[in-house]
Formats: C-alpha cells, sequence, structure tokens
C-alpha cells in the first residue's frame, strides 16, 4: 500500500520491493493450520470449513493490488472532483 501511495504521489520507488513469508508454512511451524485460498469461492468455502474445526486457523489469501489505482485513484480523484464544485 505504501508503495501504491508512493506512486500515486509521483514520488520514486524506495525500498518497498519485497515479498511475503508463506504464510501457511509459518502457520505450520506455530502448530497452526495454514491455507491458502486461490479464488473468493474458495476463500469463503476455507472460512466456513475453518470457523468450524477447532485450532487456529490462517487463511492466505492473495490481493491483487492494480484495484487500487482505479478505485483509490482515478474514481476517487473524479467523485471528489464532482463533489468539489
Amino acid at each position: 500500500m505504501i508503495r501504491w501511495k508512493q506512486a500515486e504521489m509521483g514520488l520514486p520507488d524506495h525500498a518497498m520491493t519485497f515479498g511475503n513469508p508463506d504464510f501457511v508454512k509459518l502457520a505450520d511451524a506455530f502448530g497452526a493450520h495454514g491455507h491458502r485460498a486461490t479464488s473468493a469461492v474458495e476463500t469463503g468455502e476455507l472460512l466456513r470449513t475453518c470457523l468450524a474445526a477447532k485450532g487456529v486457523h490462517v487463511i492466505d489469501v492473495p490481493i491483487d493490488y492494480e484495484a487500487n489505482h482505479r478505485v483509490l485513484g482515478e474514481e476517487l480523484r473524479k467523485l471528489s472532483a464532482s463533489q468539489a464544485g
């Protein structure tokens, strides 16, 4: 999110390119149950399954941040401009 905000403000990309750990393996390493969702439908199914099960469950849900530019950049600017005047 910080990287996206920097780009929106025209700032250089500075030290914000890094990845996440494997949350499924991390959960397993701490004795929790790790799950990885690959779709919105699967996320809902996993959530229902985990809520019905005992123990600690971590669901890794990949997020596509490309929509941030459209929604928080372009659409928000248009909405703000229409409300300003």
